[in-house]
């Protein structure tokens, strides 16, 4: 279960509910007023859609204690399950560089990986802020060919701006950066890290050599005061 999370006494972030559907086209128009100031595209969803998200329980919200909306995310997936985007990232204009957009990408990677556990996470940002906040959840960036080949998936990137870039060039290249958590490297890498750290350590060899030396001067001034009480009885 995701429970909801406050953030600085002011912030509620929790799993979208039925109670929310009353924000879903606020929400879109700013959206839609956010791509096209940064000149890029966020995929064009409806309220509907929206709200089919909320219901399902596959949409984070972040409000203010007072009610008031502040940020929104949403999580669909493709290849029956396979992957899974964290889509349509979000912030009030108002609330922006308060932390809020890093605990509403927290809160949606938390829940796909407890409804999803086994999918690999994707994103496709030309946002900075949002690359770092995925780079920090575990994601690294890939080439597109590693996203999914569901033409559904990327009829989402139509009403984007730079959607002909991405046309031309067969789905190879795009302004945006394609970032992926796959769970299953994610547990290799750990492995990994954990022998290294027991095994090849630097520090742990130069640990047991300076431990080795230390019990060698106790042995032997051990013995050289064997040797001295020895002489002391003849």
């Amino acid at each position: 279960m995701i429970t909801q999370e406050v953030v600085n006494d002011q912030y509620i972030v929790q799993v979208a509910n039925e109670n929310h559907l009353r924000l879903a086209d606020t929400i879109c128009k700013e959206m839609e007023q956010s791509a096209k100031a940064r000149g890029t595209g966020i995929a064009k969803r409806s309220p509907i859609y929206l709200m089919e998200k909320m219901l399902e329980g596959k949409a984070i919200i972040a409000i203010t204690t007072a009610g008031e909306w502040v940020g929104f995310c949403y999580i669909e997936t493709w290849e029956h399950g396979k992957f899974v985007a964290n889509s349509g990232l979000i912030v009030h204009p108002d609330h922006r560089k308060s932390g809020i957009a890093t605990r509403i990408k927290a809160k949606a990677f938390e829940l796909s990986r407890t409804k999803y556990p086994n999918a690999k996470i994707i994103g496709l940002t030309t946002s900075l802020a949002v690359m770092k906040i995925n780079s920090d959840l575990g994601y690294e960036p890939v080439t597109l060919s590693e996203l999914p080949a569901d033409d559904a998936f990327w009829k989402g990137c139509s009403s984007c701006v730079n959607y002909d870039v991405l046309t031309r060039t067969n789905r190879k290249h795009c302004l945006c950066t394609g970032m992926l958590y796959d769970p299953e490297e994610k547990k290799k890498t750990e492995k990994k890290e954990k022998w290294n750290f027991l095994k090849e350590s630097n520090l742990y060899e130069r640990w047991m050599r300076l431990k080795q030396r230390i019990l060698l001067r106790i042995q032997d001034r051990q013995r050289s005061r064997k040797s001295e009480r020895e002489l002391e009885t003849v």
